[in-house]
């Protein structure tokens, strides 16, 4: 018999949901599928959220894990949530990415950037130029 039982994984799931209200999961079927997952994130290369992981087989990991309430199974509405915030970030990311090239690209000083260390913005272009001038000669 596997410990914990399905039951008692269920329980521990879907602790928190208010009578009356669905529960995140009622089948056997989302518990395999939530470990098994789980366990695969495991083999790939994921850090055990549990101690003592090391040489015990990632199934028997993500059922304690599942067990000791260190991952949630989402419901559909908190994946849809976690999905859109997940796209959000990552278009704020290309973003900052975008903006910071284009940072990067320009090169050139300002005069006030220019002044406060020192350098002359007109010799900056002067020394510019000459140094394009010698490369095509």
């Amino acid at each position: 018999m596997i410990h914990p039982s399905y039951v008692d994984l269920m329980k521990v799931v879907n602790q928190g949901v208010e009578e009356g209200e669905e529960p995140i999961i009622s089948s056997r079927y989302s518990i395999v599928m939530a470990t098994a997952r789980r366990a695969r994130q495991l083999v790939a290369g994921d850090d055990p959220l549990v101690e003592d992981a090391e040489g015990r087989k990632a199934l028997s990991v993500a059922v304690e894990e599942l067990n000791e309430n260190k991952i949630k199974i989402l419901t559909d509405e908190e994946k849809a949530e976690m999905q859109a915030r997940m796209e959000e970030e990552a278009r704020a990311a290309k973003k900052r990415g975008r903006d910071e090239e284009n940072g990067e690209d320009a090169g050139e000083n300002t005069a006030e950037e220019a002044s406060a260390d020192g350098t002359d913005p007109d010799d900056a272009g002067a020394e510019g130029a000459s140094a394009e001038e010698s490369e095509e000669a």
